[in-house]
């Protein structure tokens, strides 16, 4: 009878630590869910300003025409990256992060056509617009961070013992983060 006892304890104990355990992977898995649906509410932002700063800049610029098609190609390629919640793995981060990277080169380019041409520098329309954009990507760098912190507390939570032996047979997979750029660490050059 002890030995059921004991038995029935630990079974009792086990299947109250897995459903805090399985809790707690479900809050933190939809915290992390939250948090890409941020990051993906950021871009969305950016690619619909992009039009709208392509336009101004044509009216002003018309020889810059590689540029703005290569700007809005690279949009089109970014917003045909489409990555759901639950395919957050690092291969699939890396594709979407990469394809956001050609348009934020793409938009870089696009300013920095402004500097030839005074007019449009001057130009309210460019100006609010180019203020959206610089707005815009502080957005997305603080919603990649809120994801990436997300994303470590979620991948700690679910390595944890005993939440590591639940994890795998509930279906709680490592979630992948946001990396620095290729590149990125080096600081560019600046030239007058």
């Amino acid at each position: 009878m002890k030995r059921f006892l004991l038995y029935f304890a630990g079974i009792a104990l086990l299947l109250t630590q897995s459903s805090c355990g399985y809790n707690g992977m479900v809050e933190r898995d939809q915290n992390v869910k939250t948090k890409w649906a941020q990051v993906q509410s950021q871009y969305q932002r950016r690619s619909d300003l992009i039009p709208n700063l392509v336009n101004t800049v044509k009216g002003a610029a018309k020889q810059e025409q590689t540029t703005l098609t290569a700007v809005m190609e690279a949009r089109a390629k970014a917003t045909s990256v489409q990555l759901s919640a639950d395919q957050l793995t690092p291969e699939n981060i890396k594709r979407f992060q990469e394809a956001q990277s050609q348009l934020s080169s793409g938009l870089g380019r696009l300013l920095a056509v402004s500097e030839n041409y005074p007019e449009l520098k001057t130009n309210a329309n460019f100006q609010e617009l180019q203020a959206q954009i610089e707005g815009t990507e502080n957005r997305i760098a603080v919603a990649r961070d809120n994801f990436n912190g997300s994303v470590q507390e979620y991948n700690t939570f679910t390595k944890r013992f005993p939440n590591n032996l639940f994890a795998g047979m509930f279906g709680f997979q490592p979630k992948g983060y946001f990396e620095a750029d290729a590149g990125a660490g080096k600081a560019p050059t600046v030239q007058f």
